[in-house]
């Protein structure tokens, strides 16, 4: 099938091939469920649909699997606007919005675009940050909630695994997107989902308590394994030469430590800080709108906190490349995307903190965080 694909004898728009290659293990992330006469009954979504990818040594699109890596070309809300009924949707959301209809929930899902998702669209019913900023400066409105896919590499020796502070690590994401999202048949608890001025779809629906009869449990049983996996997964390695210069990162280096004062928070070696890795929306001069939708974590006054953690760096340069991904996937920053190359990312940060880095300056520092 492999020399039939590559030679252009298999038509992999027709729905029998994409059957075939179901039951044959060969769709990255999808599980097909057959009955006794070959029949697909049913259709299962694993981590690695939207946390994998491959190297593209077939065909585009096509290869061996690389765990870990975000599927930057999957349009997760364009494949849910597709379904032909998305009233059990409209019924979940309408606990937060009684008004809503099938053609609102499409127009929401169709704007999230390649290689993004908004969880907690599910748990506050809030599709859109009605105002964008960067150092106080408005530089969009009404956009999407949806944040970038993460990678699931080099995630081992810190903590806080998710864009913002509050879901904590790996773990408890896994537990979410298997009961919460995927509706697989497992165990949920977080009694913070009560809180229905924050989460009003969440505590109504009562999200926080989904508990299953541990002989029907199918999902607790795999979160320990799943765990040291992920954590196992290294960061990808770049290559001298070829996805960085090395004299401008080696210049780079010396700005990351000095005068672009990035170790303050992206501490050498592990590109984040030990400890509790989190920082105020006010502290990185942007909006609070994605923060805001997690958890509060308890400040050093005893007071509710929402803030944004630290990425840590270490592969980036496989997402401003567009390595694995198609070209016009490749490359925005943060975690709503809004900066679309790294060279734009560090002349925000030059700006918002005074940092005084010269254009070449801004270029090295940029080569630097490709050598990670």
């Amino acid at each position: 099938m492999v020399e039939a694909i590559k030679h252009g004898k298999i038509n992999l728009d027709d729905p029998a091939v994409t059957r075939t290659l179901i039951q044959q293990k060969a769709i990255l992330g999808v599980v097909g469920f057959f009955d006794n006469s070959n029949t697909l009954r049913s259709v299962g979504l694993t981590c690695a649909v939207c946390h994998s990818t491959v190297d593209d040594s077939v065909a585009s699109g096509i290869g061996a699997r690389i765990d870990g890596l975000t599927n930057r070309d999957l349009n997760v809300g364009a494949i849910a606007a597709a379904a032909p009924n998305l009233q059990p949707v409209v019924n979940l959301l309408s606990l937060a919005d009684a008004g809503i209809t099938a053609a609102d929930v499409r127009a929401v899902l169709n704007s999230w675009g390649p290689g993004k998702f908004d969880a907690e669209l599910f748990l506050d019913g809030k599709a859109f940050n009605p105002q964008q900023m960067t150092n106080g400066v408005v530089t969009g409105q009404n956009v999407s909630g949806a944040t970038l896919i993460p990678n699931a590499r080099g995630l081992s020796g810190h903590n806080l695994h998710t864009w913002t502070g509050g879901w904590g690590t790996v773990t408890y994401w896994n537990a979410f997107v298997a009961v919460n999202e995927l509706h697989g048949i497992g165990t949920f608890f977080d009694e913070r989902f009560d809180n229905a001025a924050q989460f009003p779809i969440a505590a109504k629906a009562g999200l926080g308590h989904v508990s299953t009869d541990p002989d029907s449990d199918r999902v607790t049983s795999k979160l320990p394994a799943l765990h040291f996996y992920q954590l196992a997964l290294p960061a990808v390695q770049p290559r001298p030469g070829v996805d960085f210069d090395p004299d401008a990162a080696e210049r780079g280096d010396q700005l990351f430590s000095g005068k672009a004062n990035c170790n303050s928070c992206h501490r050498e070696p592990m590109w984040t800080e030990p400890g509790w890795n989190q920082h105020s929306a006010d502290e990185l001069k942007i909006d609070s709108f994605e923060a805001d939708r997690a958890p509060a974590s308890i400040d050093a006054s005893g007071g509710p906190t929402h803030g944004y953690r630290t990425m840590n760096l270490a592969g980036i340069f496989v997402r401003e490349l567009g390595l694995f991904m198609s070209p016009q996937n490749k490359g925005h920053f943060y975690h709503d995307g809004r900066f679309l190359t790294l060279l734009d990312t560090v002349k925000s940060y030059n700006a918002r903190f005074s940092l005084g880095l010269s254009d070449q300056e801004e270029r090295d520092l940029v080569e630097y965080l490709k050598s990670l």
